[in-house]
């Protein structure tokens, strides 16, 4: 059966993933996958005690995600823009709820079927229809130089760049050791007009943006 995650940040988007996640200790099964990173990314910050399934599963993927780090987390939670931002990834996942209802496909894949359909319809049609152009959803993290970096201005220096093909999605402050934290954003973009490389080596990591970020890794790449 086809699921489809939207509105993660609010009560009711929290109540459905909860619900999914009983019986089931990440998103696709017994392993951390993409999938969780996505759905992750999508959530502002730890459900409350009311979703005990969803709660579970966020502190899981927390584990995972900082276990390559020396620090000891101390938690961050969002107002304001923090819970508007979540609702891009949202939309960008919207397209999955038109997917092959046999199959979970939080990231919008085509199935097997969908695409010889897509090619049998290009044939059929003598002066052939351009392919339209691929997206990609990507989980970046955005470290800072020190302990005393403005990190609220590091967000907004980072989401200041604007690209024609960039969209910018939900966000979240994640503890790297001895005070310091990183930003970690998820972004789309369209695979013809963005390059995810030029955007950190030429936008995100040049004056004045160098003022507060060090140094920019992709934490997980995506096709959607």
């Amino acid at each position: 059966m086809a699921v489809t995650f939207s509105d993660l940040h609010t009560e009711e988007g929290l109540k459905s993933l909860n619900e999914f996640l009983s019986g089931k200790t990440y998103i696709s099964g017994d392993q951390l996958t993409k999938d969780d990173i996505k759905v992750y990314g999508a959530v502002t910050e730890k459900p409350s005690g009311s979703f005990p399934n969803a709660a579970t599963w966020y502190d899981a993927v927390s584990s995972k995600l900082a276990a390559s780090f020396p620090g000891k987390a101390q938690g961050v939670k969002f107002t304001g823009s923090a819970a508007s931002a979540a609702a891009a990834p949202a939309q960008a996942a919207a397209p999955a709820a038109e997917e092959d209802d046999d199959d979970l496909d939080l990231f919008g894949d085509e199935t097997e079927e969908d695409k010889k359909a897509a090619e049998e319809r290009e044939a059929s049609k003598k002066p052939a229809k351009k392919k339209e152009s691929g997206k990609s959803s990507i989980l970046l993290d955005v470290k800072p130089w020190d302990d005393e970096t403005d990190m609220k201005k590091l967000e907004e220096a980072v989401r200041s760049v604007e690209i024609e093909g960039l969209t910018w999605g939900a966000s979240k402050l994640v503890a790297v050791g001895y005070g310091i934290k990183k930003l970690q954003i998820m972004l789309t973009i369209i695979d013809d007009l963005v390059s995810v490389d030029d955007l950190i080596e030429e936008k995100l990591t040049v004056e004045p943006i160098n003022e507060y970020v060090q140094s920019c890794d992709i934490v997980a790449f995506n096709k959607i």
